[in-house]
């Protein structure tokens, strides 16, 4: 059997080769095939999967046009694979490497079509993080129609057949650790602990990761439109229940001075919801735009 590791990489040039050693130091016993992906590095990224390649055959890579995002890196590297099992993991060894032997032997021994990691802690990483990274996972297991675990990475090994069935999901705007709950499949999950990175910086700023978490609830959720509808039904029924108000109070003791600051507060509150709804409107017309484009995810300018 052979198995075939997708490593999407970002300015990782201090990473690759240590990447390369650690996986190698394991001694698997099945055929490798190294497939890095290089996302636009700005870095020395590519030349140091250069050098790899020469010096060692199994070795791979796809090199993009410009930064396209690490969801293109990993469909790109699952679309290049040959292997009967396929992993995903990080090239900055925040993904331990020690746990492919085990994933091996659940893949080629057990029941299970893919294994998959979890962190059980997120130490070292700024509080607000990681509690929003809760938040995220709580608000999408409540209203979408996939199912995800706390901690979870893209730190997957699977068979061929998860593999193509990932493959053959056509949308552009791909949000992967939900098309892996989407897929379906029996799924063993594996825990290991928050490590820190092998070398450089994290490239996912707290804003980056908004953005990432926004794209992964309206991929797989259409309750921010139902919450829309249901916060307009509840605005209006709170200004008919307002309104019924001042003219019972009107009738009855009269309104000797009209009430400016009522008035200011509805036209603000009024239009600033008018305007949180056009832009959950816009969030989901925009993806739809997006799609019928049917531009491609990501321009290669080198691979190997």
């Amino acid at each position: 059997m052979t198995l075939s590791l997708v490593v999407p990489c970002f300015n990782e040039s201090l990473c690759v080769r240590r990447f390369w050693e650690a996986v190698q130091a394991l001694g698997l016993p099945l055929g490798l095939e190294f497939i890095f992906v290089d996302d636009g590095s700005s870095d020395g990224t590519l030349a140091a999967l250069r050098e790899l390649a020469r010096e060692d055959a199994t070795v791979h890579y796809v090199s993009f046009s410009r930064n396209f995002g690490k969801e293109s890196a990993l469909l790109a590297g699952l679309r290049k694979t040959t292997g009967d099992l396929v992993v995903t993991l990080d090239v900055d060894l925040q993904h331990p490497v020690a746990l492919l032997p085990e994933m091996v032997r659940l893949l080629q021994f057990g029941e299970w079509d893919c294994v998959a990691a979890r962190r059980t802690n997120r130490k070292g990483e700024p509080w607000l993080r990681s509690q929003c990274a809760k938040a995220f996972y709580g608000v999408l297991n409540r209203f979408s129609e996939v199912r995800m675990r706390g901690g979870e990475t893209d730190y997957r090994m699977m068979k061929r057949q998860v593999v193509e069935a990932v493959l053959a999901l056509p949308e552009v705007n791909r949000f992967t650790k939900g098309i892996y709950a989407w897929v379906g499949f029996r799924t063993k999950w594996l825990e290991f602990e928050n490590v820190a990175r092998a070398a450089g910086e994290t490239k996912w700023s707290f804003w980056g990761l908004v953005r990432y978490s926004v794209q992964g609830l309206s991929a797989f959720s259409t309750a921010p439109l139902q919450l829309a509808s249901v916060s307009g039904i509840t605005a209006c029924v709170a200004a008919l229940v307002y309104l019924v108000y001042v003219i019972f109070k009107t009738l009855v003791v009269g309104e000797p001075v009209s009430g400016y600051p009522t008035q200011i507060c509805l036209i603000l509150f009024l239009g600033g919801f008018q305007l949180f709804v056009i832009g959950i409107l816009g969030t989901y017309l925009a993806k739809t735009y997006l799609e019928s484009k049917h531009r491609p995810l990501y321009l290669v300018k080198e691979e190997k």
